[in-house]
């Protein structure tokens, strides 16, 4: 199945639609208001996320953050380079060794000859910058449908049509539907592998046979790779290993949870990444100076644990919902994305949040509202309660 979205077309958000109404007013009372702006709605995520500060002990399994902190090796050099004056800008692409270090890590890995790296003001920042390089009003970006919240609103924020590609109900890659879709006004591919909200990875077939078929046809292909470091079942792999032209984006928010240190990173062809930096002076002008050295501790910081904790709490969720609910066992990231009993999540998610449980129903990620998404970024203690509460409710809703 294959959507394209209308330009400006409000989505259908039925958790917190006031806002939908507030934005037209607003738009209304106040002309200067860019029309862009309506074709979206406030992040149904950053929504639970505000409720979870009001609550006095809320189950939150909301929120993709991991729950360690910044190792303090790393956070030291951070705090270094803020005592020792590296608080200035640095330049555009990143500071000096740090972007060395990453060039030379995406090398090793790729060895392609026009593969250049910069640093971008987190990977959201990233995402920004490539849709702003690449996407003119009027073309065509395929999506896979669920996807991460940002992507949809980013692309009509530049003019762009999504096109949603149903993944349902196993999230896999279907090949012969991407060439379905492709069309002449087809620009790029947007892929996310682990997958942000199903946790579900492409397998090696699937992604190869994107990244082929994205060059035999000349359409751009970025891959979201945030999650890389936490692939539990067998090792990442990038579509730019089969497609040298492949746009990666990257950072450290997940794999050293410093979501708010605001550091990404970008490699792919030259020409690509040159645009990207020049939208970046213009923009974010360069990434935070201070957490930059930091990230270059980082890189020297061996994470393996946490992404092992990380395994064990995937397997945690899975046997205690195991019997209790439908769904596909994430083999990264930290999400699952199980089917809603009654087939609403909205519904569902409402009922949860009646019992101080806080989950993301899965119209926020999707044109279908019948999964919800659960982040097993937490502690083992919340992860228990939060599983106690929807074994209950699945029992209460037969």
């Amino acid at each position: 199945m294959i959507f394209v979205s209308n330009d400006y077309e409000l989505p259908n958000r039925s958790i917190f639609t006031c806002e939908n109404k507030s934005a037209r007013n607003m738009s209304q009372a106040h002309p200067w208001i860019a029309k862009r702006t309506l074709s979206f709605d406030s992040s149904g995520i950053r929504k639970v996320f505000a409720l979870a500060a009001k609550l006095a002990n809320p189950i939150n399994l909301s929120i993709g953050q991991p729950d360690f902190d910044v190792p303090q090796p790393i956070r030291f050099s951070a705090i270094e380079a803020i005592e020792s004056g590296k608080n200035a800008y640095s330049p555009t692409q990143g500071v000096q060794p740090l972007l060395e270090k990453l060039q030379k890590s995406v090398d090793l890995k790729f060895a392609h000859k026009d593969r250049k790296v910069f640093v971008s003001s987190g990977t959201s920042g990233g995402l920004v910058l490539a849709m702003l390089s690449m996407v003119d009003p009027g073309d065509e970006v395929i999506v896979f449908d669920p996807y991460f919240v940002m992507y949809v609103p980013l692309i009509q924020l530049v003019g762009g049509k999504p096109v949603l590609i149903d993944t349902y109900p196993d999230f896999k890659i279907n090949v012969d539907k991407v060439r379905d879709a492709i069309t002449e006004r087809t620009k790029l591919v947007l892929f996310n592998s682990p997958g942000n909200p199903t946790g579900v990875t492409a397998s090696v077939e699937e992604i190869e046979a994107l990244a082929k078929l994205c060059k035999e046809k000349n359409i751009a292909l970025i891959s979201d790779e945030i999650y890389s470091r936490f692939h539990f079942d067998a090792p990442m792999r990038s579509p730019a290993e089969f497609n040298e032209n492949t746009i990666v984006i990257d950072g450290f928010s997940k794999s050293h949870a410093m979501t708010g240190w605001r550091l990404g990173w970008v490699h792919g062809p030259d020409a690509i990444m040159q645009t990207m930096q020049k939208i970046q002076q213009y923009s974010f002008v360069c990434a935070p100076t201070p957490f930059q050295w930091g990230a270059l501790a980082a890189m020297d910081y061996d994470m393996t644990k946490h992404y092992r904790d990380y395994a064990q709490k995937r397997d945690r969720i899975v046997k205690g919902l195991r019997t209790f609910y439908d769904f596909v066992v994430p083999g990264g990231a930290f999400y699952i994305f199980p089917k809603a009993p009654g087939g609403n999540a909205t519904q569902f998610v409402e009922k949860c949040i009646e019992r101080e449980l806080l989950v993301i129903p899965g119209n926020i990620f999707s044109q279908h509202d019948t999964h919800f998404r659960i982040s097993f970024a937490a502690s083992d203690e919340t992860l228990d309660r939060g599983i106690k509460v929807l074994r209950q409710l699945a029992v209460d809703m037969r």
